[in-house]
């Protein structure tokens, strides 16, 4: 079973919730249509990695976004998540009306920083994800369509969290392909407070 750091401690997440279209630019990016309800769908727990890699059959796509570890049904703390994508496979699986999880479930498609203590959520928590010094994307709570805490009702209103799962809030603007080589550094900040930081390098 795959791991996740937190409090130098490594918890075992049973799933990884994550949501889709819940930033608007993002929705445009993508040419998808703005969504009435939470768009949800499910990584296992062998997605998860703390490795990014290239998949030499089909380009894969980056997906950042401000994820949360939960305890007693709680946003206990916050971290760096990306969500990995083969975009070509997830558009025909879409145009077909056919589940995703090829396209997103797949091994090492979810791949997180270390996870910190949070004492509270406001508008002013973002994400910026800088690959090789450019930042290309950045994305704060008071942009989602759909904000943490509602997520977590909506979600438990028919599935349940167990210790230590995770909380993917979706992706603002900016993804794109992983090429190796390339260094992300990935970070959560709350206002100008920097919480969490973490690097990666593509490897093939």
């Amino acid at each position: 079973m795959n791991l996740i750091n937190y409090r130098n401690q490594k918890l075992q997440p049973s799933k990884v919730v994550c949501i889709g279209r819940n930033y608007v630019a993002h929705i445009e990016e993508l040419n998808n249509e703005v969504p009435d309800q939470p768009v949800i769908f499910l990584k296992p727990n062998s997605a998860i990695s703390n490795q990014l890699q290239i998949n030499r059959n089909e380009p894969i796509h980056f997906e950042a976004e401000i994820s949360f570890l939960i305890i007693d049904n709680q946003l206990a703390a916050v971290g760096v998540g990306l969500d990995l994508t083969k975009r070509k496979t997830q558009t025909i699986l879409k145009f077909k009306g056919l589940p995703w999880e090829r396209a997103k479930a797949f091994d090492g498609s979810a791949v997180f920083s270390d996870f910190v203590d949070l004492k509270s959520i406001t508008n002013n928590l973002r994400l910026e994800l800088e690959i090789n010094g450019q930042l290309v994307q950045q994305g704060r709570v008071g942009l989602m369509l759909n904000k943490p805490i509602e997520l977590i009702a909506e979600v438990a209103s028919f599935m349940s969290f167990e210790n230590g799962d995770i909380l993917m809030t979706g992706t603002p603007s900016g993804v794109g392909v992983i090429n190796e080589g390339d260094l992300f550094i990935g970070k959560i900040f709350d206002g100008d407070s920097l919480l969490v930081e973490h690097k990666w390098v593509v490897k093939s």
